[in-house]
């Protein structure tokens, strides 16, 4: 059967890490694919800093091949640029992590450095294995977005950055105020906003009485907050849509059937017109079902998604908060430029500590029934 590419790159990966380089015909043997195929492979995971591309062959980044290498490359008539590498790890490439990865990539490589990318599919245990492989690689500094769990740091997760050697810089997470992770540079979208200025466009159509259906993530705090600061501050009425008994043991498929029910309830009997719902694959599911209820969007309901991933596909385009993933990758990457060229240069004063949010933008679609602004 033939192999998923995500499954292939992952098995690319294990044998050039295993073994340091291999030419691009062997590892097509290895894989039992035309070199054609292996050479499209390695093209992306280069692109993505995880491999290096060097004449016919693939090396893993920092080992003594690689460092060969770039250093012949040095004596030769045409000497390689020196910069800053900077390692970024993140749970996956997949959803606003890939635009996040796309802006760093293009904001170092502007400045003459080099991007590595480690992958943790949110596992809390892989940060410290992918950070240990970035400075081992030669990273002169860090992009960190960790798999904590419930989106806060344990203590020793804490102490082990804010102990690192090289500068960190956390890109759309935070820990509390006064722990030790609170003192890094941190990157972030401010989503309470996001999910206000999604009440406030809702209030503005007329809608008084609105539902929050929020997909339980490190994110969803902040969009709680903002949802309700917004409906007291605009004096509206609000209705949460929880998740069923046993979250989050219960399955997707639960959670989309609880979060349903609880809609089109609230629609017939709490008068609600609007709602906002994260994310967007969550908002699309649920419009399908709950037009199969007679249900309709937008007529019966206002929809608002967040994150704008896939929203302008749904068969009703959904309006929805859209955060800036390539400025706050392209912005963390900047920060910590500055603070690896601070480190290269004692004799400078260093800046202050940054805690820097971004606002998300609204795109209006035809889901609240008003004119379109996309």
């Amino acid at each position: 059967m033939r192999m998923h590419v995500d499954r292939r790159h992952e098995r690319v990966l294990a044998l050039v890490q295993e073994r340091g380089s291999l030419r691009v015909t062997d590892l097509a043997g290895e894989l039992g694919v035309s070199v054609v195929t292996v050479r499209r492979d390695v093209e992306a995971l280069s692109e993505q800093g995880r491999l290096v591309r060097r004449h016919g062959a693939v090396l893993w980044p920092g080992t003594a091949a690689d460092r060969g290498e770039r250093e012949a490359g040095r004596a030769g008539s045409a000497p390689e640029r020196p910069g800053p590498v900077v390692g970024m790890v993140v749970p996956t490439v997949d959803r606003f992590f890939g635009d996040m990865v796309r802006g760093a990539r293009e904001t170092v490589e502007a400045r003459g450095g080099r991007l590595l990318l480690g992958l943790t599919s949110y596992q809390p245990e892989e940060d410290t294995a992918q950070i240990g492989r970035m400075l081992e690689g030669g990273a002169n500094g860090l992009l960190l977005a960790p798999s904590w769990q419930d989106g806060l740091p344990s203590a020793d997760q804490q102490q082990r950055l804010r102990e690192s050697a090289a500068p960190v810089v956390l890109v759309e997470r935070w820990a509390p105020a006064g722990s030790p992770a609170a003192e890094l540079d941190r990157v972030r979208t401010d989503r309470a906003h996001g999910a206000a200025m999604a009440v406030r466009h809702l209030a503005d159509l007329g809608h008084r009485n609105i539902a929050l259906a929020v997909q339980e993530s490190v994110h969803a705090g902040p969009i709680r907050d903002g949802f309700d600061d917004a409906v007291r501050s605009l004096g509206l009425t609000s209705v949460p849509v929880p998740p069923p008994e046993g979250h989050p043991a219960s399955t997707g498929a639960q959670r989309l059937e609880a979060a349903l029910e609880r809609l089109v309830d609230a629609v017939a009997r709490d008068g609600v017109t609007a709602a906002l719902v994260h994310s967007d694959a969550d908002a699309i599911a649920l419009v399908a079902r709950l037009r199969e209820r007679g249900v309709r969007v937008p007529e019966d309901l206002a929809v608002v998604a967040y994150d704008d991933e896939v929203a302008s596909l749904a068969e009703v385009p959904l309006t929805a908060v859209a955060p800036p993933k390539r400025a706050v990758g392209a912005m963390a990457a900047q920060l910590l430029l500055t603070r690896i060229a601070e480190d290269a240069d004692r004799a400078s004063e260093a800046l202050p500590r940054q805690h820097v949010d971004l606002l998300p933008e609204l795109r209006v679609r035809s889901s609240c029934g008003g004119a379109e602004r996309t």
